[in-house]
């Protein structure tokens, strides 16, 4: 399976054709995952726009909002292509994806944040009802505290999304858009790759191959 990750276009979709088309040439991509700040504090139906630059890669789109979406950017989102991932489930053949949205509090106040403590249970729930065989995929704005989340003055990232590492196969994420790449980490006795998408709108995203392993390489411009 080939994903397509991008995140934080912030309502800036200049750059998204190009995205598309580079992922093109290297194969068909068989779902595109949307990390978050679709918008830039909205409005929501600026989703519509970016969706349909995506429409050229003819597959799935599954997405979630990220700390400068507006909450009722999840209406839109249940009324558009794409799937709304917000604190839900859905797999695509022997791959089950969840999402968390928003982001943990931030300095800045920004309108869809969450404590530690409500991400922490959602993950909790949500990674009990994705056992089983499939591979697990969680769609997270923020990336998991101490991985992919450095600023200059530390690390932004979220104590409670940190809790699947060695529990998912892979989180893809975004808001830190210093932080671009790819890691493995460890916990519990399983690897977990972790991806920060990069900011879409300086024209960066991130495809990944999820085979045997999973493997993942830069798609920016």
């Amino acid at each position: 399976m080939k994903l397509l990750a991008i995140s934080d276009p912030h309502g800036d979709y200049a750059q998204i054709p190009a995205l598309v088309r580079k992922a093109s040439k290297a194969g068909s991509v068989d779902v595109v995952l949307i990390a978050g700040d679709i918008t830039n504090f909205g409005p929501d139906e600026l989703t519509y726009d970016l969706l349909s630059l995506l429409e050229p890669l003819e597959c799935p789109v599954l997405a979630i909002p990220g700390n400068c979406d507006q909450k009722s950017i999840l209406t839109t989102l249940d009324a558009s292509s794409a799937v709304n991932l917000e604190n839900t489930m859905h797999t695509i053949g022997n791959v089950t994806f969840v999402g968390i949205g928003g982001s943990n509090p931030t300095p800045f106040d920004t309108v869809f944040e969450r404590s530690e403590d409500e991400i922490s249970a959602m993950l909790d729930d949500l990674l009990s009802r994705a056992g089983g065989d499939a591979r697990i995929v969680l769609l997270s704005h923020a990336p998991p505290k101490n991985t992919l989340d450095r600023i200059p003055g530390g690390n932004a990232g979220s104590e409670a999304i940190a809790g699947a590492i060695g529990k998912a196969d892979l989180i893809v994420c975004g808001h830190i858009h210093e932080d671009q790449g790819t890691m493995v980490v460890s916990a519990h006795g399983k690897e977990t790759v972790v991806v920060n998408a990069g900011q879409a709108s300086q024209g960066k995203s991130i495809l990944l191959m999820i085979n045997g392993g999973i493997e993942a390489q830069l798609n920016n411009i």
